[in-house]
């Protein structure tokens, strides 16, 4: 009996001290695993030898002016003050076009021809108003005269004068609608010529439509024989001798800027060219969706280089008071789901270190949130450091 007790301890010994030195192996694991999956992911230790084949340069984060260029992407835009959408407000059908999609028009110039009865009509109700006026006016300078000379009465000169003025106010008013529909006054004094009885003229019911600018036409969308009304655009004209460059800033960016200052723009399509010209616009508020504000560059385009919807950067300088933690931006890199720098804790070892970023200007950047004021980060070799980090964090996955 006294045997079987001392088997059964001994069994038990075994059982422990197995299960002891599995927990202990189980612990030594739990330890060395996070501090390796750290060194893997954010610490990275160099020899002096490496980084001084890397070249590695560092720069201290200092809390300076915000003074500089600040680079936002915009979007080249017609100027709408040079753009222009050309219709008929009178109904009609199409006789004659005589432009096409890439023309270059003069202002003024003839686009097409409109023929309808409304056409007609307005022409016709402007030359009876002014037929009308002419004769309501030789009747009130008759009665004027005969009443001067006391042999008119004072009855026909005030019916002569409430005559003459109601057709002043008819034909003012046909005037201004025979203007709004597009003929100038040349145009009425041809018509007025070719309607003459015995000129064996006619009023007609042709209206010619005319570009309101000079530019070229980019859009037509009217065939001979087609009806057209005030609802159709018939051209669309652009002027691209100026245009316009939306950028979007971010609202944290909006102390950087100041006043209206000249800009420089840059173009994907013209690589290392710039283009000049002036802030004309900053949006009052903020858009609520993309928390941006809209800023405008006027851009003389007068070689025609510039398309509109080309995409490219502004450079906007920026001053005033603002202050902020700067560090290069060449310090900064990204991945697909941080934006981070390398901070220096030693000679030797570099940390990952996620931040916030502000404004860009120039060749620098702010940081918000991630490090402090005297820190040292990588700038020269950042990137080598980033790919020497991604293959220690693969090797150490296999």
């Amino acid at each position: 009996m006294k045997q079987q007790a001392q088997r059964t301890v001994a069994v038990l010994a075994v059982i422990g001290f197995v299960l002891s030195g599995c927990t202990n192996e189980q612990k030594e694991k739990e330890t060395l695993t996070p501090d390796k999956k750290i060194g893997q992911t954010r610490v990275l230790t160099l020899n002096r030898e490496s980084i001084k084949e890397i070249g590695l340069t560092m720069s201290v984060a200092e809390i300076k002016p915000m003074v500089g260029n600040m680079t936002v992407p915009a979007k080249l835009l017609p100027n709408q003050d040079l753009e222009a959408q050309v219709g008929s407000l009178v109904q009609g059908r199409v006789r004659e076009v005589f432009v096409s999609v890439g023309d270059f028009v003069k202002e003024g110039q003839e686009l097409m021809h409109i023929e309808g009865l409304g056409v007609g009509e307005i022409k016709s109700n402007f030359i009876k108003a002014k037929a009308h006026l002419k004769y309501t006016e030789a009747n009130y300078g008759r009665q004027k005269t005969l009443l001067e000379q006391k042999v008119g009465s004072q009855k026909a000169f005030l019916e002569a004068q409430a005559d003459y003025e109601k057709a002043v106010a008819e034909f003012n008013a046909e005037d201004k609608r025979i203007h709004s529909i597009g003929l100038t006054d040349d145009d009425l004094l041809k018509f007025v010529e070719h309607a003459s009885p015995e000129k064996g003229g006619h009023s007609g019911g042709v209206l010619p439509i005319k570009s309101p600018i000079a530019g070229t036409v980019v859009e037509r969308n009217v065939v001979i024989g087609q009806l057209v009304d005030a609802s159709t655009t018939a051209f669309r004209i652009i002027n691209t001798s100026t245009l316009w460059a939306d950028g979007q800033v971010y609202e944290k960016d909006v102390p950087v800027l100041s006043g209206k200052p000249e800009v420089t723009l840059s173009v994907t399509a013209f690589p290392g060219e710039e283009f000049h010209g002036k802030v004309i616009y900053v949006s009052p508020i903020v858009d609520e969706h993309s928390r941006t504000i809209t800023i405008r560059g006027s851009i003389p385009n007068h070689n025609g280089r510039l398309k509109p919807q080309m995409f490219g950067e502004l450079h906007v300088p920026t001053g005033g008071t603002a202050k902020g933690l700067v560090i290069p931006a060449e310090s900064v890199q990204k991945d697909n789901v941080e934006t981070y720098v390398f901070v220096a804790t030693s000679d030797t070892t570099f940390e990952r270190r996620e931040v916030s970023l502000g404004a860009t200007f120039d060749s620098m950047v702010e940081v918000k949130d991630g490090i402090k004021p005297g820190e040292r980060v990588v700038t020269k070799g950042s990137f080598q450091l980033k790919s020497e980090l991604m293959k220690e964090a693969l090797e150490g996955g296999e």
